[in-house]
């Protein structure tokens, strides 16, 4: 079965950097996009980044600069890259597939920017 591994969050001050993980299993991974999400309570989720097969990207305004998502098809697996964090980058950070029509999502990684 189609499985998302999230990991790499943590508590890092402004300005700070992290590198979130996803581990993929049970689809072929080369063939999909992938993408980064966040949420806050009480708000909406945020795409913040998103990768093609053939590595094309799309960010966020909020982050365009700051954060790079990239994937790796033989360990099939996506990272997200975030640098210069800033507090409101604050969130759970979620790894997503769209998969023949089924939305696939990770457990969730905290992130927390805090001085």
């Amino acid at each position: 079965q189609v499985q998302l591994v999230d990991s790499g969050g943590g508590s890092v001050q402004p300005g700070g950097s992290l590198r979130l993980s996803c581990a993929a299993s049970g689809f072929m991974f080369s063939v999909y996009p992938m993408s980064w999400y966040r949420q806050v309570p009480g708000k909406e989720s945020e795409m913040v980044a998103r990768i093609t097969m053939n590595g094309g990207t799309k960010y966020a305004d909020s982050v365009q600069g700051r954060f790079t998502i990239s994937r790796d098809d033989d360990k099939k697996a996506v990272y997200l890259q975030m640098n210069s964090l800033k507090p409101e980058d604050t969130a759970v950070y979620y790894c997503h597939a769209s998969i023949m029509g089924d939305e696939y999502w990770g457990q969730g990684t905290q992130v927390t920017v805090s001085s």
